[in-house]
């Protein structure tokens, strides 16, 4: 019984290996559809690119990369290409100078670009065309995962659950129950814990992440008493011990 008793205890569950579990035998579709993801909102460190495109490109080189280097640009190309809110929450476009930005949406900054090209250089039938993106959305995860790490995927939404898989997904020894998300504000560092075994992680605000996210994931006691994840690693842990007392006793006794 004390064995098949510790054998038990150290072994990881399958309960808190499996994610989006329906605890509370509700349906899962209605809790899908109270998911709401807010606006980003820009915040100081953040990078974003803006394209500006008109009928006859070469009225709007000067704001932005000609299409060319738009084509080729690499990863480390959007970081110094791009243009970063600095810490006074401000970015400084090519004639048009310092424009305040931090607390505004993708869409938002769209529109003011916009409209300073217009009332200031161009008129309507020059056909202005816009597009402000956040070049990727970085994030640092650590701890009980496969593949720790800074990351960035180039996407506007990422969710917990992507971020995770992008890492390789967390290990056995992983506490998915309460994986830790650190997120910056204007007011400051907040942290959260969610529930990734759970169904209702979905209407978390801390679902979709956020860039300069930090993802934290605790490991298990299974871990940390060192007994093995799974029944066989368990009994060969047991059986080992079981042999050096064994061994030591007969040593002693003789």
């Amino acid at each position: 019984m004390l064995l098949v008793g510790f054998i038990v205890t150290s072994c990881v569950p399958t309960k808190d290996l499996i994610y989006l579990q329906d605890k509370d035998d509700t349906q899962v579709n209605e809790v899908v559809s109270q998911v709401v993801s807010k606006p980003y909102r820009l915040q100081t460190n953040d990078v974003i690119s803006i394209t500006i495109k008109a009928l006859d490109q070469k009225l709007v080189a000067m704001f932005s990369p000609s299409e060319s280097s738009l084509n080729t640009k690499s990863d480390i190309g959007l970081y110094f290409d791009g243009y970063t809110v600095d810490d006074h929450g401000v970015i400084r476009i090519p004639v048009l100078g310092e424009l305040s930005v931090v607390g505004f949406t993708t869409d938002e900054v769209r529109i003011l670009v916009e409209k300073r090209l217009l009332e200031e250089y161009f008129n309507k039938e020059a056909n202005i065309f816009v597009t402000v993106k956040l070049s990727g959305i970085r994030y640092t995860i650590n701890g009980e995962i496969t593949s720790p790490g800074t990351k960035i995927l180039y996407q506007d939404k990422v969710t917990i659950l992507e971020a995770i898989a992008n890492a390789s997904d967390i290990t056995v020894t992983g506490d998915r129950k309460t994986v830790t998300v650190i997120r910056q504000f204007p007011h400051g560092t907040e942290l959260h814990d969610i529930d990734l075994t759970d169904v209702n992680a979905l209407k978390s605000p801390y679902y979709f992440i956020q860039p300069n996210d930090y993802i934290y994931v605790k490991p298990l006691k299974q871990k940390t008493w060192g007994t093995g994840t799974t029944g066989i690693q368990s009994l060969s842990s047991l059986i080992t011990l079981f042999s050096l007392v064994t061994t030591t006793y007969l040593l002693l006794k003789n």
